[in-house]
């Protein structure tokens, strides 16, 4: 077998021209269609049109040209088939060899802020995947090409041997289906949001590979990164850009993930550092430089090692105090040339920039994402917790009133623990964390933990829990600490019992209405 013709027709026309001289070379007859076909004959490559093989002209504004019999049994016929054979010769039909198309662009399309309804339904492709999906599925005889990274490989072996392996056709079909379905989840998705029915009853995500990581949580664990094809407003560590360092680890990007979430809360200048996903340190100040000695002084030995983010550009200033101690990664909207610089002399620290819309997009302004968690045959979906919370909403249940400041760092806490893992408990002062009381069991420990790492810090601190008390005895623990305020949902049947624990203690104490549960 050889391959004498090819159906030719791409939106991305890259490489096209230099593919199909090339294979008309070796004596490929070359059908195309529409602003492929214009452009190949301008170019001087041998090309007929699409009209020429079915008999039929391009009509409705071209939405219909290769949905034609002449097409599809020239795609789907089994060569070795002597009744398939028969049906072709006795119906003057000729077989196509080699597909190469690639799709309306439906992604790029929606992706534009001011895309009409209209617009984005005209980009929705129905020929090029019906002809795809035909020759793929007929892969035993054609070659099918949806990818221009491929086309250098499937020249190699036509002007090597006039046709391309069947592992090869094998690889270029799974990589078609693979395109196909991705192109549908995305019309999907979109139709989805149109409805304003994001859980219907059939759900598809598709994501595109990243990069591939060494390993995943542990050495002996395969593992992937990859994003979502139309990217969120605001910084992400999806479309971050990596400035320097070692290539980031399946934790890395974990890790990551969370402090760019927690730093997302604030409008003011703020750094955080996680470890483990856990914030071990949050500051905020007048500039990006106090927020940083505020996170570090938070906990100076959980720091090392960790991922510290910031929401405006780290200056040189910021920048000496963070090369003082070994991070992993650094993630701001950008570094000034000095400060990278300086960042860039630790050889292995990973400098992340997202861009100056973390430092334009308020807290206010963020969506929810759709978050998906795997379990065993089958997965959760949920949208993520970006609720946020105003001073208005709330509720004093103690006798004693908080002060304004206290008020302040109640507020600022709770922006903090609703990014702890469950049981949380969080102490913070003067606008930072001086203890964090992570994943527990019970909640009066975390507490414990928490005020075990304030230590001396504790007296006149404020304490945030993501869920309600059901009893004192959290209270009761806080109080002996010299905690002066606490801030949680509230909604227990026990309320009574931990707001007396409060009275009795003089701690004042304010409820949400709204709990934080991170598991």
């Amino acid at each position: 077998m050889a391959i004498k013709r090819a159906l030719v027709s791409v939106s991305d026309k890259t490489g096209i021209t230099e593919f199909c001289r090339a294979l008309a070379a070796q004596g490929v007859q070359i059908i195309s269609t529409g602003g492929t076909h214009a452009l190949l004959e301008r170019e001087g490559v041998p090309v007929i049109g699409i009209s020429d093989v079915t008999g039929f002209p391009e009509i409705l504004d071209g939405r219909v040209k290769t949905l034609h019999p002449a097409v599809h049994s020239g795609l789907l016929a089994i060569r070795d088939s002597a009744e398939h054979v028969e049906a072709m010769e006795k119906l003057g039909l000729d077989y196509i060899d080699l597909v190469v198309v690639n799709l309306y662009p439906f992604k790029e399309t929606v992706s534009k802020p001011d895309v009409s309804y209209e617009d984005a339904i005209e980009n929705i492709d129905i020929g090029g995947p019906t002809m795809l999906r035909s020759a793929a599925k007929n892969h035993a005889f054609v070659t099918v090409v949806v990818d221009a990274g491929d086309y250098a490989e499937v020249l190699a072996q036509v002007q090597a041997g006039g046709d391309t392996s069947l592992e090869t056709r094998k690889r270029l079909a799974a990589k078609v289906f693979r395109h196909t379905a991705a192109y549908d989840a995305l019309i999907s998705e979109y139709f989805a949001e149109q409805l304003g029915d994001p859980l219907p009853e059939s759900l598809t995500f598709t994501y595109e590979k990243v990069q591939e990581l060494r390993y995943g949580e542990n050495p002996h664990q395969q593992a992937a990164f990859y994003r979502k094809p139309l990217a969120k407003k605001g910084p992400s560590i999806t479309t971050a850009k990596q400035l320097h360092g070692k290539e980031l680890s399946y934790n890395n990007i974990n890790d990551a993930n969370a402090a760019l979430a927690i730093v997302s809360e604030f409008d003011e200048p703020a750094v955080v550092a996680v470890k483990h996903m856990n914030p071990c340190g949050v500051g905020i100040g007048a500039d990006i430089d106090e927020a940083y000695v505020k996170a570090y002084a938070s906990d100076p030995t959980s720091i090392f090692g960790g991922i510290v983010a910031a929401n405006r550009t780290i200056d040189a200033q910021t920048a000496d105090r963070l090369a003082q101690i070994f991070l992993e990664i650094i993630i701001a909207p950008d570094f000034t040339p000095e400060a990278l610089d300086i960042l860039s002399r630790k050889k292995n620290i990973r400098l992340l920039a997202t861009g100056t819309d973390s430092q334009t997009q308020s807290a206010a302004e963020r969506k929810p994402e759709w978050l998906v968690t795997s379990v065993d045959g089958g997965m959760l979906v949920q949208q993520s917790d970006v609720h946020s919370l105003d001073e208005a909403d709330l509720t004093v249940v103690t006798e004693r009133v908080p002060t304004a400041e206290e008020l302040k760092q109640l507020l600022f806490a709770w922006k903090i623990v609703k990014h702890v893992k469950s049981n949380a408990i969080l102490l913070a002062a003067d606008s930072m964390t001086v203890g964090v009381g992570a994943g527990q069991m019970n909640r009066v420990g975390a507490a414990r933990i928490a005020i075990e790492q304030a230590g001396d810090k504790a007296k006149g601190a404020v304490l945030a829990s993501d869920a309600f008390f059901p009893m004192g005895d959290t209270v009761e623990l806080a109080a002996q600490a010299g905690i002066t305020a606490i801030i949680q949902p509230g909604g227990s049947v026990k309320d009574a019992e931990s707001v007396a624990a409060a009275n009795a203690a003089g701690i004042a104490m304010v409820v949400t209405g709204v709990r934080h549960f991170k598991h």
